[in-house]
C-alpha cells in the first residue's frame, strides 16, 4: 500500500476552511482546549500545523536548529513529527518552515509543549541560536482533526 502523504493546499499557506489560525509571537504560549474528554485510539489524533516565519537569509538556521536538535526534543516530549516542509513560493520560501506534528489529544499537545519549553536541553539550544542571530518572528498553530476519508489518522 502506498504510504505517501500529499501535501494539502493549507500546508503552503492558503490557511482557511474554518480553520483557526493562533499567530503568536514566537515566544509565546499556545492555547490549548481544557477538554477532559479521554482520546485513547490512533482514530483520536489531533494534528498541529505550525509555520515558522523568520527574517530573508535566516531559514537556513532555522532548518540547522530544527535538524539538529528540536526534532529530537519534540520526539523526548511525546511529540510526533509528521513533516516537514519549505514553500516553493518565491514571496515565502526564504522565510517558511511549515510542520506538522500529531498528538494523542489536544490535552496532550499542551502537556508536551509545557515540557518541551521547560526542557534544560531546549533552553540551551534555543539561547544559543539566538545568540547566533536566529530569531523567530511569527508562530502560527492550527490544530486539525483528520476528516473520516482522510488517508492518515
Amino acid at each position: 500500500m502506498n504510504k505517501s502523504l500529499v501535501v494539502p493546499a493549507f500546508l503552503l499557506g492558503a490557511v482557511g476552511g474554518g480553520f483557526a489560525v493562533n499567530a503568536l509571537p514566537a515566544h509565546a504560549a499556545i492555547p490549548m482546549s481544557t477538554s477532559t474528554a479521554p482520546a485513547t485510539t490512533r482514530d483520536d489524533r489531533v494534528f498541529e500545523i505550525r509555520t515558522y516565519t523568520v527574517a530573508p537569509g535566516q531559514l537556513p538556521a532555522l532548518n540547522r536548529r530544527f535538524r539538529d536538535n528540536t526534532v529530537r526534543i519534540f520526539a523526548k516530549h511525546d511529540m510526533t513529527s509528521i513533516g516537514y516542509w519549505t514553500p516553493l513560493d518565491t514571496a515565502r520560501a526564504e522565510t517558511t518552515l511549515i510542520y506538522v506534528l500529531a498528538h494523542p489529544t489536544r490535552e496532550a499537545a499542551r502537556k508536551s509543549w509545557a515540557d518541551f519549553s521547560a526542557d534544560p536541553e531546549w533552553k540551551t539550544v534555543r539561547a544559543a541560536t539566538e545568540a547566533e542571530g536566529l530569531k523567530v518572528l511569527k508562530v502560527e498553530s492550527v490544530f486539525a482533526a483528520p476528516t473520516d476519508y482522510s488517508p492518515i489518522k
